[in-house]
């Protein structure tokens, strides 16, 4: 498919809360290619900001890895679609009855999702069919944007909303605000701002960041914001397109996100719980904590090395064979690991998906080991 994208000098639109265009950081797309920026001063804490208003961000290099921390980033590839046409008919409408394809949109098709896909994979996937469909479709200029492009550029989301959304340069008619399941966002959007994944138009790494950071909720955002680090976003562009929205819709949680995003959190669920903890004001925790125990040196996902506590976010995805071994032989490497930080004086609290839906809790808990 062949992507829309207009000219730099395509004329601009107006949006009072929305990042306009500037001239400083003139770049090609994709971001990666922007000239240096000073980056934000290191003198402030996780989440907060400089003097000068920047977030400040945790560089993705500022601290060692932990062993087996991989961040190379798989970008997902939409699906191929297929276009109605009058000799086509018969063919589409047969597929469609014996399950082949899927009407996803006005003359638009494309294969179902697997069965057995689990619902995260689920929703991934539905949306990234509908953006297939979106891009065969418009005909005015737009780039995929927010958790859409997020998706593109291979971020983790969390509680992913069944919506496409993309950014225009000029305010949709409206007959074109009537799709539920498409938002547009009209916005300058400067060519900085812009790139190409997997030839479809999208937002660069950086914008899409702020975007979520500005509209979504703190956990939400959060689980973007780590992965996009992870990917290579520039912490340095980050600060100045957050310092250039300074004022505007969300800007102020934004801020927050990005300054407590950090490329050591190695899952979504490690995102979340930081960002929960954060949200109830209790000491940050370092994510990826090297602890040293009679069994060597052992890594924690999120610690308070102060008061030796450590929280282990489990996703029982480790424990479902496979790829990832042996389920009862993991099972015993995770009880001899627990014993020996528990001998070296560390309380582990043990997180899992479920209890993510119950943040008080959470908080209940890693403040009494906090106490103890």
């Amino acid at each position: 498919m062949t992507p829309r994208v207009p000219p730099a000098s395509a004329t601009l639109g107006t949006m009072p809360h929305d990042i306009p265009p500037i001239d400083t950081l003139p770049r090609a797309t994709p971001a990666r290619d922007a000239a240096p920026v000073e980056p934000p001063a290191r003198d402030t804490p996780p989440g907060r900001t400089s003097s000068d208003g920047r977030a400040d961000v945790t560089s993705p290099d500022a601290a060692p890895r932990r062993p087996g921390d991989d961040r190379r980033t798989e970008r997902p590839v939409p699906p191929t679609a297929t276009r109605f046409s009058e000799e086509r008919r018969t063919e589409l409408a047969r597929r469609t009855r014996d399950g082949t394809l899927d009407r996803v949109r006005r003359g638009v098709y494309l294969p179902p999702v697997p069965a057995d896909a689990s619902p995260a994979q689920l929703r991934r996937e539905l949306v990234l069919r509908r953006v297939s469909a979106v891009a065969e479709r418009l005909s005015s200029a737009y780039w995929f944007s927010h958790t859409s492009a997020a998706l593109l550029h291979g971020c983790w989301t969390w509680r992913l909303a069944d919506v496409v959304h993309v950014t225009q340069l000029r305010p949709p008619k409206a007959a074109q605000t009537r799709e539920p399941a498409l938002r547009r966002h009209w916005t300058p959007l400067p060519v900085r701002d812009r790139t190409l994944v997997a030839g479809l138009p999208v937002t660069t790494l950086e914008r899409t960041v702020v975007d979520c950071a500005r509209s979504l909720p703190g956990a939400q955002a959060l689980v973007v914001a780590d992965s996009a680090l992870r990917a290579g976003a520039d912490p340095a562009v980050l600060g100045a397109l957050l310092a250039e929205a300074a004022g505007r819709r969300g800007v102020r949680r934004a801020r927050a996100v990005v300054g407590l995003a950090d490329a050591r959190s190695e899952s979504p669920g490690e995102s979340v719980v930081r960002w929960v903890v954060h949200d109830a004001g209790l000491p940050a925790p370092v994510p990826g904590l090297e602890v040293p125990t009679w069994r060597g040196s052992l890594w924690v996902d999120l610690g308070w090395p102060e008061h030796r506590v450590a929280v282990e976010f489990d996703g029982a995805v480790k424990y479902s064979g496979g790829g990832f071994g042996d389920p009862r032989s993991r099972l015993q490497q995770e009880k001899a690991r627990h014993d020996a930080l528990v001998e070296a004086g560390w309380v582990v609290l043990r997180v899992v998906w479920a209890d993510l839906g119950d943040p008080t809790t959470i908080v209940r808990r890693v403040e009494r080991a906090l106490r103890r």
